[in-house]
């Protein structure tokens, strides 16, 4: 008996074996709870670890900055909604031979006039009576500088000042404007004083016309100007066209507004001689008091060169000799390309500022004179470059070019220089006052960059509404808090007449909405569009994210798996 079951094994086939065998294998023993729990606390840790510490770093590290901006209140300065702009202009009155009552009076019925003449609300003269301490005397002869007004400093915030005399003779009322101060004088005759109880006078129509005509195209500047942006206002002044096209030609040919400008003066003679200048003496003598006059304005750095064996650029065909004027001619064609750029050291730009270039010009002495064809004139001007006058000169003996240019010989050079200068920044023609044309160019240099650092900020706005993707770092945001606040000082400082510091708050505003708009760390994101970054990021989060997420799906299978067992 106990031989049968051995026999019975005995007589199973191998494959029998084997399929039993397979079968055993094919089911392995359950993992015990505690390798369950430890696979699934290593996979918890990993995604835990990507959850709560890989994505907030790579949220913080890929996430663009974008500092806030006070997008509404930019574009408000855009659209001129913030700030009105408005030019009160004090006007002082000195009336030494006046009793205070009378003067009070003509003051009264001049500002009448004034207000009735003006058709820009937007600018408007204002009268001020000013006094002279005890010890002046009145005189044609007295200077401004002792003169009080209403506790204001004279320099800084009076525009024009008036002195009222009584005139011995000659035709009364008679104005007299001095050249080189923003003074002018009226001559009156006793009978012209309007009495306590008229509202009319020949003396206020008179010098309220004259302050109308001496303002009149400042008005008219700051109408165009005011004209062509959204700033513009309900009421402006009417102009002729001849004016509209002068102001349009002016804008045309001067360069824009910078805190600096670059003056290069350079010497260029076909030929050796002459061999040197007297250009310090000649700067020193007749263009740095002109600077010092503009340096309230920009400031202003003057070098010098000079070039032997200067020919002519091969794009002009001339210059030929006209028997009529018995002169070399250059026509109106070649003046355009007189400049041989390829040969002649102008560089476009040294510093911060533009160059404006002055050319000197010295043709040889078989050339001499060397005119323009069209008016014979020796000099012209190039829109925002520079200008040149050709300088026909020979030596003592009457027969060749001097070897050296002396300061006389350089004058009428330099008077041309200074009058291409003042173009060249855009100074008004009128009225025949040098500081009264500058204060008008304040002004104008005021209101024009207010308006461009507003616009500047208008397009920074928009900019940043439409690209979400750009970043805006906290330098930008600083540059726009500073552009905002100088923006209001200089709009205050103009409704208070200050101009001076209306000038410096604009250029200051204008330079921080140029930095902010200019920053280079704004643009770098815009180049990388979203399929730019899936390209990056795909194949990185690829590779980490599936053998994760695969293992999170096996998990829980085992885990219904499980589950089903128990039920």
């Amino acid at each position: 008996m106990p031989d049968a079951p051995e026999a019975k094994n005995a007589g199973e086939s191998p494959n029998a074996n084997a399929a039993h065998a397979y079968g055993a294998a094919k089911h392995p023993p359950p993992d015990s709870w505690e390798n369950i729990l430890t696979r699934r606390l290593v996979l918890f840790s990993f995604w835990a670890v990507i959850l709560f510490l890989g994505l907030p770093i790579w949220w913080k590290t890929t996430t663009i900055y974008r500092a806030p901006l006070p997008l509404h209140q930019m574009q408000d300065w855009a659209d001129g909604k913030v700030c009105r702009l408005t030019f009160p202009l004090r006007i002082a009155v000195e009336a030494p031979s006046l009793p205070s009552q009378e003067a009070q009076h003509l003051l009264r019925t001049t500002q009448h006039a004034l207000d009735d003449l003006n058709d820009f609300s937007a600018h408007h003269l204002r009268l001020l009576l000013s006094e002279r301490p005890q010890s002046g005397q009145p005189g044609l002869d007295q200077s401004t500088e002792n003169l009080t007004v209403d506790g204001l400093q004279p320099k800084e915030d009076i525009a024009l000042f008036i002195r009222l005399f009584p005139g011995e003779s000659g035709t009364t009322p008679r104005a007299d404007l001095h050249p080189y101060s923003p003074t002018l004088d009226i001559f009156y005759s006793s009978n012209q004083i309007p009495s306590s109880s008229s509202t009319v006078s020949p003396l206020a129509t008179f010098i309220a016309t004259e302050l109308q005509a001496i303002f009149n195209e400042e008005q008219a500047a700051l109408s165009y100007l005011l004209s062509s942006t959204s700033w513009h206002p309900s009421h402006t002044k009417l102009m002729s066209p001849e004016l509209a096209e002068t102001l349009s030609r002016r804008k045309t040919r001067s360069f824009k507004y910078a805190p600096t400008y670059h003056l290069t003066f350079s010497l260029f003679t076909p030929t050796a001689v002459p061999s040197d200048w007297e250009i310090e003496a000649a700067l020193d003598e007749y263009m740095s008091p002109l600077l010092e006059s503009l340096s309230s304005i920009s400031n202003f750095t003057v070098d010098t060169q000079t070039q032997f064996y200067a020919g002519f650029s091969p794009s002009i065909s001339g210059p030929e000799y006209n028997e009529e004027k018995q002169a070399w001619v250059l026509q109106k064609s070649d003046l355009g390309g007189f400049i041989n750029a390829a040969e002649w050291p102008l560089s476009p730009s040294i510093g911060a500022g533009p160059t404006i270039n002055f050319i000197l010009y010295v043709p040889s002495e078989h050339q001499t004179p060397l005119l323009v064809a069209d008016n014979g004139g020796s000099s012209w001007l190039i829109p925002q470059w520079g200008g040149v006058q050709i300088l026909n000169i020979n030596g003592a003996d009457g027969s060749s070019v001097p070897g050296v240019l002396t300061k006389d010989d350089l004058r009428p050079a330099m008077q041309t220089f200074s009058y291409q200068l003042l173009s060249l920044l855009g100074l008004p023609q009128s009225p025949n006052s040098l500081p009264l044309r500058i204060s008008t160019l304040t002004r104008v240099h005021s209101a024009s960059l207010i308006f461009s650092a507003s616009s500047t900020l208008g397009a920074l706005a928009r900019l940043t509404e439409t690209l979400p993707s750009i970043s805006i770092p906290k330098k930008v945001a600083q540059s726009v808090q500073q552009t905002t606040k100088h923006l209001q000082q200089a709009c205050t400082s103009l409704r208070e007449g200050r101009f001076h510091a209306a000038l410096e708050n604009a250029r200051i505003a204008e330079a921080e909405a140029e930095h902010a708009f200019f920053e280079p760390s704004m643009v770098g994101q815009v180049y990388f569009p979203d399929e730019h970054k899936v390209a990056v990021y795909l194949p990185l989060l690829g590779t980490v994210s599936v053998p994760l997420v695969m293992a999170v799906v096996k998990e829980y299978r085992s885990y219904r798996e499980a589950r089903k067992r128990a039920s």
